[in-house]
């Protein structure tokens, strides 16, 4: 069986696929000092909830955007699972595509698998928006290279700063508006509706913007936590994929596999 580890900057997530049958995910907190005694303790006791033996793993890989996670969740591959783990883009689990941007080196490995992942499911001209941390809108053409995008804020953390530095505003919960007026009547509605219809006023200008720069017609994949709420407020996705990233190292591990 495959583990597969994505590591964000907000949860790292943990899957577990039976070839490319997804049987378990779970997730925990980012924090770059958790050691791989401490990933140890709380996946093993998930994966026994499961009924699964960790000696049933035999292939780990790993996708993460922060660097210092990496170490200990090597040694937690090492250490309780016996297995030399790959590295997204790295060796036999290179990712293998072209990267069309000034600094290929510096596309965050999510976005490089999402590229993958999104080529392989849906084909054609794409634009891939992840919903994470920050929210990022990835163009990949009909051959599979990865042309570029655009990076912004997430909306939590576009409400985090809204919160922490204004005195009064209080803290709310994002969720999809009870009517679609843009107009509140109290503070809480007010800001509401400013970042939730005005995220996708956001969403929905860029990608108005990249399909008219592409100039083919483009389907838009949506992916991440947020992505199914968004969903229910536009038109604007072709499909919601939650999983993508995680089927991105699903295929990138069969693929080191074979080399």
């Amino acid at each position: 069986m495959l583990l597969a580890i994505d590591a964000g900057n907000t949860n790292v997530v943990f899957a577990l696929f039976d070839g490319r049958e997804l049987k378990g995910r779970w997730r925990i907190a980012t924090d770059p000092r958790r050691t791989g005694d401490e990933y140890a303790v709380w996946l093993m006791q998930l994966l026994g909830i499961r009924g699964i033996d960790a000696k049933q793993v035999d292939t780990i890989i790993i996708s993460t955007v922060v660097p210092r996670a990496l170490h200990n969740l090597e040694i937690l591959s090492r250490h309780y699972f016996n297995v030399e783990p790959l590295i997204a883009g790295q060796g036999k689990a290179n990712y293998a595509i072209e990267i069309d941007v000034d600094e290929p080196r510096s596309l965050g490995a999510d976005r490089a698998v999402n590229a993958i992942a999104a080529h392989a499911k849906h084909g054609g001209d794409l634009i891939v928006v992840d919903f994470g941390t920050a929210t990022t809108f990835d163009i990949v053409d009909f051959k599979g290279a990865y042309k570029g995008g655009i990076i912004a804020p997430g909306i939590n953390l576009s409400l985090d700063a809204l919160v922490g530095n204004t005195a009064k505003l209080p803290r709310i919960a994002i969720e999809l508006p009870k009517t679609t007026s843009v107009i509140g009547r109290n503070t809480e509605d007010q800001m509401l509706i400013g970042v939730f219809w005005g995220y996708v006023a956001m969403m929905e200008g860029l990608i108005a913007r990249m399909r008219a720069e592409i100039g083919r017609p483009a389907k838009v994949i949506a992916t991440g936590g947020l992505a199914v709420l968004f969903d229910e407020a536009t038109e604007i996705f072709d499909a919601v994929d939650p999983d993508l990233t995680l089927d991105g190292l699903a295929i990138l591990a069969e693929r080191a596999a074979s080399k």
